[in-house]
């Protein structure tokens, strides 16, 4: 039986990243046969919860002797607990930069969205751009390094204005409470349109930002045991891809064709 045309370019988009994947479980459990023991991994947000519990059924099925315990994590902990060992590897938004760290293939890709008190002027707007930010106070993530903080609320638009700097906290429920009480609006992922409905904040589509990129972060270099599992990570990788679907709100993009190999 010949491929029509349209079945042809299906196969040609979806082999290379099935390919990739195979690989990586291969090459997972290859490192890590037996997969025993336990692989203590932390999840950023509630959507990054539902999906890595998901994703760690499947892999209990993969792998029977590996159980893999998952916590929640606040961004801010996020490096330090990887760092200490605390977990032996984190989903969580990128950019990372740490050279003793490990990211793992893009497994998800978000537009950005700008949260902002429910009687704001942008929340009667179809969209706003990132130099709009320049005429409101930007809330922060705290205790975070100030590359990261930069990325997701930045000090300056890209004309050059100073973008006012709000108060800072570590979790995004206490920053989206900073938002409804009027202190400033602060820049999100989509899916928190659907994980954290409140009534005083409204979600607006930032239609200039760059994507909000996911993936699996690990210690590169370690010699105790937690290094066995954390070289288990890669596992999760086909197991979240394979469970994105219950992350995705509509108009959400589910990363596919830029799938690759563990680095």
């Amino acid at each position: 039986m010949e491929l029509s045309g349209l079945g042809r370019r299906l196969y040609e988009e979806i082999q290379p990243p099935w390919a990739q994947i195979t690989a990586a479980v291969e090459a997972a459990v290859a490192a890590g046969r037996g997969g025993t023991g336990t692989l203590r991994v932390a999840f950023v947000g509630a959507a990054g919860g539902q999906l890595l519990l998901s994703a760690a059924e499947v892999l209990r099925h993969q792998l029977p002797d590996c159980t893999v315990q998952v916590r929640e994590a606040q961004i801010a902990d996020v490096l330090p607990w990887l760092r200490d060992r605390t977990v032996d590897v984190a989903f969580a938004s990128l950019p990372v930069f740490d050279k003793d760290l490990t990211t793992g293939p893009v497994l998800l890709e978000e537009a950005r969205i700008l949260a902002v008190p429910a009687q704001h002027p942008f929340a009667r707007r179809a969209s706003v751009s990132i130099e709009d930010l320049g005429d409101t106070t930007v809330l922060r993530f705290a205790d975070v390094p100030d590359a990261y903080s930069d990325e997701r609320s930045p000090g300056r638009t890209p004309m050059g204005r100073p973008v006012a700097r709000g108060a800072s906290a570590r979790t995004l429920n206490e920053l989206l409470a900073m938002v409804g009480a009027g202190l400033g609006v602060f820049p999100v992922g989509e899916q928190a349109q659907r994980y954290y409905t409140r009534p005083d904040v409204a979600y607006v589509p930032i239609h200039d930002a760059p994507l909000l990129r996911w993936a699996l972060i690990w210690p590169a270099h370690c010699a105790d045991s937690s290094c066995r599992r954390s070289r288990r990570a890669p596992c999760l990788v086909p197991a979240i891809s394979g469970r994105r679907r219950t992350w995705s709100p509509p108009g959400h993009r589910l990363v596919r064709s830029t799938l690759r190999g563990p680095a």
